[in-house]
């Protein structure tokens, strides 16, 4: 119900209950009455601030519109509680464009933050340019496990009943999206764009959320187009376009202390198309504690010309060496890929690369089909796993 409420407001006020419409009041902010330039060079993060100031205090339902044109802005929190608010539509039709200087950031600072708001919408075709190729030389936590991280473009921060819809995303610094800590949160038509040498720009990283849905969205990056890390359950993922990137990832998981289990997801209808990996599931050895990862389902997926397109692997190291003194902590069970299909780029399309001290429980293979692109057959490795399998198997199953 909620979320039709906001798809309501999306396009205009009505709501379909008289009694509710008449009882609300209805409010709408505009950055450029607040000071904003927009004309890109001028540093309009204090007018953004102050609109959304004066939108988050007002009562009822409320609009604050980014209009056409090109705003500069810095470090840029939208924080909550608004306490009155019914619900609060950021009509972006803008151009943002992030500050380069580094400096700007304050360590763990983030670039645009949403935060403890609830009946959130976040619209309107605008675009959030990260402007991260000036920031990409300093990122070194490719090769290195303690580096420091850059900001991330979009963040959502505990917000609860968040529609997210028509926003692109550019070349950001980091992770162009990030949800921490949400609940019910849907986007739909996002466009995310990176190059696929940029460094971690995974184009939306989902963790300790619930009740999140992704669908009809188009991203390339130069990481995972989507990466689904602890301590989530109820994802769902669908119509999916993926390419370039490293694939559509569960995890890293197993890399810290407390980390929550992550159950009850769903990815289907997708197409990968020239990434590094397809559907993956990736855990570190030497984990400091134990969780799980169950209930997973991989569905009605497309791969042309990916390289893993079906991997779990259980010993994940980025860099060019991991400590393995112990296996990966992380318990995999209730696993089903379904109708996976198209073309592999390396001859091992299926990897199943589990935990020697916790092996994979109840894989199941249902209508593989993916050849690969090469003179030989197709293959498949198993580690520390006794899958199941059924109807079409290309590669045929390992035994």
């Amino acid at each position: 119900m909620k979320l039709l409420f906001l798809l309501s407001l999306v396009c205009c006020y009505s709501i379909g209950n008289a009694e509710t419409q008449k009882s609300l009041s209805y409010w709408n902010f505009n950055v450029l009455d607040y000071g904003a330039r927009a004309n890109g060079i001028t540093d309009d993060s204090k007018a953004f601030m102050a609109a959304w100031k004066a939108a988050c205090a007002a009562v009822g339902v409320v609009k604050l519109h980014i209009p056409a044109g090109t705003y500069l802005i810095g470090p840029t929190k939208f924080a909550g509680p608004c306490k009155n608010v019914h619900s609060l539509t950021v009509n972006m039709k803008g151009y943002l464009k992030a500050t380069t200087d580094l400096s700007q950031y304050v360590t763990g600072d983030d670039w645009v933050e949403f935060a403890w708001v609830d009946m959130l919408i976040l619209t309107g075709g605008g675009t959030f340019d990260g402007q991260g190729a000036v920031s990409w030389p300093y990122n070194k936590c490719p090769t290195n496990k303690h580096c420091k991280v850059l900001p991330t473009s979009v963040k959502f921060v505990a917000t609860s009943n968040t529609l997210v819809q028509n926003i692109k995303s550019l070349n950001s610094k980091f992770f162009h999206i990030a949800l921490v800590g949400c609940k019910n949160f849907w986007g739909k038509n996002i466009q995310i764009t990176a190059p696929s040498n940029s460094p971690n720009t995974d184009g939306i990283h989902i963790e300790r959320s619930t009740g999140v849905t992704i669908y009809n969205s188009v991203i390339g990056t130069g990481d995972d187009c989507i990466s689904i890390g602890h301590s989530n359950s109820e994802v769902l993922l669908s119509g999916i376009s993926c390419g370039p990137g490293h694939g559509i990832s569960i995890g890293s998981l197993g890399r810290y202390h407390n980390e929550g289990d992550v159950r009850g997801l769903v990815i289907k209808d997708s197409t990968l198309a020239g990434t590094s990996n397809g559907v993956r599931i990736k855990t570190w050895e030497n984990s400091p504690g134990t969780s799980k990862a169950v209930n997973m389902t991989f569905e009605n997926i497309v791969m042309n010309s990916v390289a893993n397109p079906i991997i779990i692997d259980q010993m994940y190291c980025p860099y060019s060496s991991c400590a393995s003194d112990a296996p990966s902590g992380v318990i995999l069970s209730d696993i089903f890929f379904r109708n996976i299909r198209g073309t592999s780029t390396t001859p091992v399309a299926v990897t199943l690369r589990c935990s020697r001290g916790v092996p994979c429980k109840n894989v199941n293979l249902q209508d593989v089909n993916l050849k690969y692109v090469g003179q030989l057959p197709a293959t498949a490795s198993c580690m520390n796993v006794k899958a199941s399998y059924s109807g079409t198997q290309i590669p045929p199953p390992c035994r």
